[in-house]
């Protein structure tokens, strides 16, 4: 892994995490604990209005935690109710944080590789629904990161389970001073979640 990355990684692990939010993401824990006793592959989508900020940090935190604590079998997505474009200030803020960004495509909803070690296949980024075909279409765990998507869509077709782990939009605070730090302050939030929830697994 990077060695910013690792450095960014291992301070997001100093970040305390409430009671309350260790309770939120215990079912989560349980169910990849539960694929990994019976040897089945790990799918989770992160599913979130856009698909353009907090379910893109999630699956990407998501999958680097999954090879940071070597839990194998670990395949995360992201998706919207609706697509739109991942926002540029992610990428510049994950870029920061140690992770190499490389443009794929450009336009009205570019694409992005986006890596964590220089061995491991990049995890390609863009805007899409959570149903789009670029997704798995069973057998996955659905992550709602944001109230409009988990009240907006009582049923995910093809999960198997569904968890309600909500963060708060960075988006309050685009263009103001406030901006860069609000970014940062989630982006390593959701870190400090998913590395618990992947600490807790047992292989």
């Amino acid at each position: 892994m990077y060695s910013i990355l690792q450095k960014n990684l291992e301070n997001s692990a100093l970040i305390p995490l409430s009671e309350e939010r260790k309770t939120v993401l215990k079912p989560l824990i349980d169910f990849i604990q539960d694929k990994i006793n019976n040897n089945k592959e790990i799918r989770l989508n992160f599913i979130c209005t856009h698909n353009s900020r907090r379910s893109h940090l999630s699956q990407i935190w998501a999958q680097t935690m999954a090879f940071h604590f070597g839990i194998k079998n670990v395949f995360c997505y992201s998706g919207g109710t609706e697509a739109t474009a991942m926002f540029p200030k992610v990428g510049e803020i994950l870029a920061n944080q140690g992770f190499q960004i490389q443009s794929l495509s450009e336009g009205t909803n570019p694409v992005y590789a986006v890596k964590f070690d220089d061995n491991q296949y990049p995890i390609i980024c863009f805007s899409k629904t959570y149903f789009d075909d670029f997704n798995p279409k069973s057998k996955f765990g659905a992550i709602m990161t944001c109230n409009n998507a988990d009240e907006g869509c009582p049923m995910v077709l093809g999960a198997e389970a569904r968890f309600p782990i909500k963060y708060d939009d960075p988006k309050a605070f685009d263009g103001t001073s406030l901006m860069n730090e609000k970014y940062v302050e989630r982006s390593l939030q959701i870190a400090s979640e998913m590395y618990f929830v992947f600490s807790q697994i047992k292989k």
